[in-house]
């Protein structure tokens, strides 16, 4: 997506913002990760703040509404400062953080932490004022019928446990970025986690152990974990066939490793 420097926003855009920031003393925009018409970090007498929209007129726009909303009550994100509609753009303020991404790769001491992250993510609720399509809906089509109960749940799920969408910060892992949150089992967050523990070094049977930790995913029933990582590699395999990117193999590779992990799971239990 094409960006849109802050400076190129309307004047009535700018003023709009600038009514809560005071002036801007200069703007940086987001080189990687944000996938936003407009995202930039505006310098101000009161410190840094991170802006993120696009135009109100754009087929989208109601995602950023909703992501806000999902933000205001979520474990761990950013606060939501503001939001905006003027000039033809959507915009929303969110508090600025200063943090490293957390490394997932074996023996790292990011990894304790992380963990912590998932279970407090899990014991979040969704907040039933935002309808959104829940995770076995927006799956459809990836899994029989008869696992639909598997991926059912009222869990508020990130649904994208990139290390890039984290912060360690002086106060902990804060999750940023969540725009793609659905509702779905409490477990999830955790399960998708699991390839990004493969692809950052881990065999897919350390990477389970690691997300055992996780009381939510450590309770979940087997065959449902087994027909999320199924569904998942599925799902991954047909984005990369419609939109193809450099960063998505890997990831494939690491689902198919978990998928298959499952697999033998399964029949040395049966």
């Amino acid at each position: 997506m094409d960006r849109t420097a802050w400076l190129e926003l309307p004047p009535e855009s700018r003023s709009a913002v600038e009514a809560y920031t005071g002036p801007v003393e200069h703007a940086e925009t987001a080189e990687t990760g944000v996938m936003a018409r407009l995202a930039c970090t505006l310098h101000t007498a009161a410190g840094p703040v991170f802006v993120k929209g696009t135009r109100s007129d754009e087929p989208a726009a109601w995602m950023y509404d909703y992501e806000a909303r999902v933000t205001r009550v979520a474990p761990l994100a950013p606060r939501v400062l503001w939001q905006v509609d003027a000039g033809g753009w959507l915009l929303t303020g969110y508090e600025y953080l200063v943090g490293t991404h957390p490394d997932l790769s074996p023996s790292s001491p990011d990894i304790g932490p992380f963990l912590d992250t998932l279970a407090t993510m899990s014991e979040a609720p969704w907040p039933e004022q935002v309808r959104k399509k829940p995770l076995h809906v927006r799956w459809a089509g990836f899994f029989a019928d008869d696992r639909c109960p598997d991926l059912e749940g009222r869990a508020l799920v990130h649904s994208d446990v990139s290390p890039l969408n984290m912060l360690a910060t002086s106060n902990g892992i804060r999750v940023l970025d969540w725009a793609l949150a659905c509702p779905g089992p409490a477990w999830a967050d955790t399960a998708f986690a699991i390839p990004r523990f493969i692809h950052a070094g881990h065999t897919a049977e350390q990477a389970e152990a690691l997300a055992r930790a996780v009381p939510a995913y450590h309770s979940a029933e087997p065959s449902a974990v087994a027909t999320f990582a199924a569904t998942l590699y599925g799902v991954w395999e047909s984005r990369a066939a419609t939109d193809p990117a450099p960063h998505r193999a890997p990831l494939i590779a690491a689902a198919r490793a978990w998928t298959m992990h499952r697999s033998s799971q399964e029949v040395h239990s049966a």
